[in-house]
């Protein structure tokens, strides 16, 4: 029998840190689930609740890389039954009824929800979700490996399979950390000539030792040109949140080459227009993607043996965890 209430933590003032609280076990209802929380990734995404930053309203339990079990289910409630093995993410549901919806183009629904911001997310030992937001876990992840790939693992995933690369193809993953050590993972798998890019030579053997074909130190010249130098890329998968790193490195993609930026560092990015227009060259963005895309994400990590490197926490250890995220190796996991 389900208790009555729950461990928590919250995020309660403006930029002020994340506090455990006792809160009630929340009921499912209309087309939501109630999952039993097993594990949840922390995010840098974790910081709108934290700031209250795209409309959140605080207090606000935190947390969109949810993984768990269906507790409980509500009215109307067709694809889930009470155990399944479910994952949550950032894209928290849609309204089905916009005219993104109404092309299956769920990812920039009008109305769209972020887990953990529009409504409480995993910090906590239970969860209500809507239907439409959970994916199922495959049974050769375990809940701390599937938690991470609802956000950084999808976001890798879906933005590497929606580029023109081929197998065969030169993928650089520039930044090797928490989105990074799995785009390095993914690429490889897919049979991309996978080079990692890092400033420094200290993540060069954890590169290799996760897929990487090449090795670039950024911290010794500009990455763009040494890029440029061993044949240059099809495709760029920028994960650092730094705009500088990410103009420079453009420079190394080869005529038809596409820059996919997934980091974000909130500042313009000063790729020079000559060189998109004399190569075609793009630079382009990725979402990560609704729960189809994650499920999938998840099925292929099993499939080819992709897996998340996590460090874990206590659910109190929530704000050490958050405070951490810089210093991981690579993601860090609460379970409550």
């Amino acid at each position: 029998m389900t208790a009555t209430t729950m461990r928590a933590v919250q995020a309660t003032e403006q930029g002020g840190p994340f506090t455990p609280a006792e809160l009630p076990v929340p009921e499912p209802g209309p087309g939501q689930v109630r999952v039993r929380v097993h594990a949840c990734g922390v995010c840098g995404g974790d910081a709108i609740p934290r700031f209250g930053l795209m409309g959140t309203r605080q207090p606000r339990v935190p947390g969109h890389e949810i993984a768990g079990t269906v507790d409980a289910i509500g009215p109307g409630v067709r694809a889930w039954n009470t155990g399944d093995r479910v994952g949550a993410g950032w894209h928290g549901g849609h309204c089905l009824t916009c005219a993104s919806c109404r092309r299956g183009d769920f990812a920039n629904c009008s109305e769209r929800l972020i887990g953990g911001a529009d409504f409480d997310g995993g910090y906590a030992e239970y969860a209500v979700i809507p239907q439409e937001a959970l994916a199922r876990i495959p049974a050769a992840l375990s809940f701390e490996e599937a938690a991470p790939l609802m956000c950084a693992g999808v976001t890798v995933f879906n933005a590497l399979r929606n580029t023109g690369a081929r197998p065969g193809d030169t993928v650089a993953v520039q930044g090797v950390g928490g989105l990074g050590h799995l785009g390095i993972q993914y690429a490889a798998a897919m049979g991309f000539r996978t080079v990692a890019v890092s400033r420094g030579r200290a993540k060069e053997e954890i590169a290799r030792a996760l897929g990487a074909d090449d090795y670039i130190d950024g911290a010794d010249g500009s990455a763009g040109e040494a890029l440029a130098a061993i044949g240059g890329a099809r495709v760029v998968l920028a994960t650092v949140d730094h705009a500088e790193a990410q103009a420079d490195i453009a420079q190394g993609l080869h005529g038809n080459g596409e820059m996919m930026v997934i980091g974000t560092p909130h500042d313009p990015i000063p790729v020079s227009s000559l060189l998109l227009v004399t190569g075609r060259r793009s630079v382009r963005g990725w979402y990560s993607g609704h729960a189809k895309d994650s499920e999938e994400a998840m099925d292929f990590a099993a499939l080819k043996g992709v897996r998340p490197m996590v460090e874990q926490y206590k659910l109190e250890e929530a704000e050490q965890a958050f405070a951490a995220m810089g210093d991981a190796r690579f993601r860090n996991v609460l379970v409550p």
